[in-house]
């Protein structure tokens, strides 16, 4: 069909490569339950834009200008790992300040890190965290080409109907984390001490995501 090729394979690595935990997804969540589902979803379509940006670059061979250029994969590789520092280093931050409120329980406070960070907007953050990152530009190409027909004549078709399978279910699983995440905001808000400790477990885990990113190579 248009070009593409083993369509139920493609489909059940899709979801799996969904489901796998990243910087996007955990930064959606994040935000939905902080700041509500509107919130969630303008991060959510950051996401959306941002990989679809990333799917439209490998099917005109970014993956092979990087590899072909490790200054330019440096700087890129470089450049996300920072950003994903300094988004967990402001998480830390909002911590603090909530540990600092650990024996207020008015829910009339908002949570620190929505009260902070009132210019966040979550649909650039999450646009930059996503296009930020080089090895999700050469691992969509590895595993977009092995189910793309090389003898159709329109593979931009068939990276098409690959993109838009990915997105679904990228569609249904963010939803899935932004409603969690409003589901347990009421419980951070009523409970600062819990609300910091998954806070500064969230910012660990970005600089996690940091780390690894900064040691990635475009092999």
């Amino acid at each position: 069909m248009l070009g593409v090729t083993d369509l139920p394979a493609y489909v059940i690595g899709a979801l799996v490569i969904v489901l796998l935990p990243g910087p996007n997804s955990l930064y959606v969540l994040s935000v939905a339950a902080r700041k509500g589902v509107r919130t969630g979803y303008k991060a959510a379509a950051g996401v959306f834009v941002g990989d679809l940006t990333l799917i439209s670059l490998t099917s005109m061979g970014a993956s092979s200008l990087l590899k072909a250029n490790p200054a330019v994969f440096a700087v890129v590789k470089f450049g996300g790992a920072a950003y994903l520092l300094w988004i967990g280093i402001g998480m830390l931050r909002a911590a603090r300040q909530l540990w600092r409120q650990r024996h207020t329980t008015d829910e009339s406070t908002a949570p620190a890190a929505a009260a902070e960070e009132p210019s966040e907007r979550p649909f650039r953050r999450a646009l930059v965290i996503s296009l930020l990152n080089p090895k999700a530009i050469l691992f969509l190409l590895s595993f977009f080409t092995q189910f793309v027909d090389p003898s159709y004549g329109l593979p931009i078709l068939s990276f098409g109907v690959l993109g838009g399978i990915l997105q679904a279910f990228s569609f249904l699983y963010l939803s899935a984390l932004i409603f969690a995440g409003t589901s347990l905001s009421a419980a951070f808000r009523r409970r600062k001490r819990l609300s910091a400790s998954l806070t500064t477990g969230v910012a660990a885990l970005f600089a996690g995501f940091a780390a690894k990113l900064a040691i990635s190579s475009a092999a």
